[in-house]
């Protein structure tokens, strides 16, 4: 199965906070996915590592 990269306003939208949100969390997370760069100017995340993360999070709560 082929890898989904993720924007940082899909994953915004998906939790619902502004799009600068998951770079904060980047500086601020020691968990948070790092992301991918794709290409010059073209930042991604694997969407398994934000599912991952973010079922690790459900679990701790």
């Amino acid at each position: 199965m082929t890898e989904t990269y993720l924007s940082d306003r899909q994953i915004a939208a998906r939790y619902g906070v502004h799009h600068l949100t998951p770079r904060r969390w980047l500086r601020t997370d020691p968990s948070f996915p790092k992301p991918v760069k794709l290409s010059p100017g073209c930042v991604r995340w694997k969407r398994s590592e934000i599912e991952a993360w973010e079922a690790s999070k459900f679990n701790a709560a």
